[in-house]
């Protein structure tokens, strides 16, 4: 009797990742290629399907189906309405999300998954479009296409051939290059982008300042006559680490406790006798309200400050809107 065979050694760290690293070079290098051509009529199929009102519907079993929802979900977030149907389920009457002229993107890496083949004599008589992106050109997937994806690749990252690795790396690399091939083709903008990410860190460093800013008493003001002791008064009551100083509604420049510390350092005491127009700082630091957030954190962080002085141009000859402190955009 002949003993058992022992399963090829499993591949290093370095290895893994060099293979699924391959499999995105060999893609790209398709997309430089034939494949090209492929990639850019989808990519007009899609963008032309969200135009005339209608969706693209992404669907997949398994891994694949994983990473359906993956692209969906990119697509959503930027600017094309997606959404992931499971084949199982669309057998069983969620098919009714789809309607004439949308588009189906199936994934299916051997282009014989079941549940997608039962879906295919349907998609005709619904007036849906069938994408694929399988790694088999002449599965009965994709000779049902109107368009289809290669993503086959050399190996797999598995040592045993069957875990899907580079193939699903690959699925998601195109997948994601559509998605932004799309957004592009619809022209989104970073605005809308914010629209839609509205919570988390992300969300709150593309919300325009205007959004954010401190107004009205809220600004920490002195006149340039104000003692020291008035200008402490003014920095601690607004919480801001700084105060403007203005006359007649012009800014003639800000003061911050930082500013104030090294007027210690030089003057000492002799520093309580003197005004807010004889220590001001003459070239404040302003931005307009409708940048966004990430742009004022980006000035802040190459100039070393924590607050901006927000004007209806961003220049300091127009009057003062608001103030932005960077703690109103990383909380």
């Amino acid at each position: 009797m002949l003993p058992p065979s022992q399963p090829p050694a499993p591949h290093s760290p370095s290895e893994l990742v060099r293979i699924e690293a391959e499999a995105l070079e060999h893609l790209a290098k398709r997309l430089e290629g034939l494949q090209n051509e492929v990639f850019e009529g989808v990519a007009s199929l899609l963008a032309e399907t969200v135009r005339s009102g209608h969706r693209v519907v992404l669907t997949g079993v398994g891994k694949s189906g994983l990473i359906a929802r993956k692209i969906a979900a990119t697509m959503l977030s930027t600017g094309t309405p997606a959404q992931f149907l499971h084949p199982t389920e669309a057998l069983h009457g969620d098919l009714g999300v789809l309607h004439s002229g949308d588009v189906l993107v199936a994934l299916s890496y051997s282009g014989h998954t079941e549940e997608l083949l039962r879906l295919l004599p349907v998609l005709p008589r619904l007036g849906v479009t069938l994408v694929s992106l399988t790694g088999t050109p002449d599965s009965a997937l994709a000779k049902a296409s109107a368009h289809v994806l290669d993503v086959q690749v050399e190996r797999e990252a598995c040592n045993l051939q069957l875990a899907p690795t580079a193939s699903t790396t690959v699925m998601l690399a195109l997948g994601d290059a559509l998605a932004i091939n799309i957004s592009g083709r619809l022209n989104f903008q970073p605005q809308d982008f914010a629209e839609l990410h509205p919570g988390g860190h992300l969300g709150q460093r593309l919300v325009t300042i205007d959004l954010l800013m401190h107004t009205g008493d809220a600004i920490p003001s002195v006149a340039p006559s104000a003692t020291l002791p008035e200008i402490i008064h003014e920095m601690s009551a607004k919480r801001l680490g700084m105060t403007t100083i203005q006359s007649g509604g012009a800014l003639l420049g800000i003061l911050s406790d930082g500013d104030l510390r090294r007027l210690f350092a030089r003057s000492g005491p002799s520093a309580f006798h003197r005004t807010a127009a004889e220590i001001l700082n003459p070239s404040p630091r302003t931005i307009s309200p409708s940048r966004f957030a990430g742009d004022a954190l980006a000035v802040m962080e190459e100039h070393k400050i924590t607050a901006l002085i927000v004007t209806a141009d961003g220049t300091s000859s127009t009057p003062v809107l608001g103030v932005l402190h960077l703690h109103d955009i990383l909380t």
